[in-house]
């Protein structure tokens, strides 16, 4: 009635097959839905499919400040709901006469954690000098890291290569070392448990600060895919530091 050309869509899976096959200007989505995936996944897909499309998400929720903030990111605006229809067709005009959005930079995590490697790696050794109970076996920065530059390039691979959730086909012969080396430097199994615990968390403040570059429609997966590994890597240097305290025992 007001000039548009509408297709719509009842579920996200709909929304990205649309939006895969066909071409857009604009995006109106709700933001939260029922079922599998919510309104930034496809806000994602369309920036990708159709980066000049104007993306607009409906939310009962503006006041929410942080969240507001990090899904404005992703959408070009948020309306608040409800909205009549004339003010919601007002506000689609006036997006669309503003032109093309800004553009945007869309990585992949793995690429994202390629270039931050060496920051992340220097926040998790700020951390765990700023640790106590890890500080009880004091380690200069080379030793203490020794491990983690050829984690993070088996954590790239693992998340380029698609593998699936808890494969276990990647041995990594680094994480092996690993278990050796801190069985040997006094470290506890304990201390091996909370490096990797702050090793994740370090790992996910640097994807929270590239927020706007990620493609949300895969963060979950990938998410997932960075605990599996950074997980199956502790358990190989678990194995070996086990077997070399066994080896000790012996010993004596």
């Amino acid at each position: 009635m007001n000039g548009f050309k509408v297709t719509t869509a009842g579920t996200v899976a709909d929304a990205l097959k649309q939006i895969s096959s066909q071409s857009f200007d604009v995006l109106l989505s709700d933001l939260h839905m029922p079922g599998a995936g919510d309104g930034l996944t496809v806000v994602s897909a369309m920036r990708h499919a159709n980066p000049k499309a104007v993306t607009m998400l409906l939310s009962a929720f503006p006041q929410m400040t942080a969240a507001a903030h990090a899904i404005m990111l992703q959408a070009d605006e948020i309306l608040v709901k409800p909205m009549d229809i004339p003010a919601l067709i007002t506000a689609i005009k006036q997006r669309v006469a503003q032109g093309a959005p800004r553009t945007r930079l869309v990585e992949s995590v793995a690429a994202i954690l390629e270039r931050s490697a060496e920051s992340t790696i220097e926040a998790w050794f700020a951390d765990v000098q700023a640790d106590e109970k890890l500080q009880s076996v004091p380690l200069t920065y080379a030793i203490r890291t020794a491990h983690l530059p050829q984690l993070f390039r088996d954590l790239i691979h693992r998340l380029r290569s698609s593998m699936p959730l808890g494969t276990r086909e990647f041995v990594s012969s680094s994480a092996h070392q690993h278990g050796f080396d801190r069985r040997s430097q006094g470290c506890t199994a304990a201390m091996m448990v909370e490096e990797s615990r702050m090793l994740q968390v370090n790992i996910f403040r640097t994807l929270q600060k590239n927020l706007t570059n990620i493609d949300f429609s895969i963060l979950l997966i990938e998410i997932m895919t960075i605990a599996d590994e950074v997980d199956s890597q502790l358990s190989q240097a678990m194995e070996s530091y086990i077997a070399e305290s066994s080896t000790d025992v012996l010993a004596a």
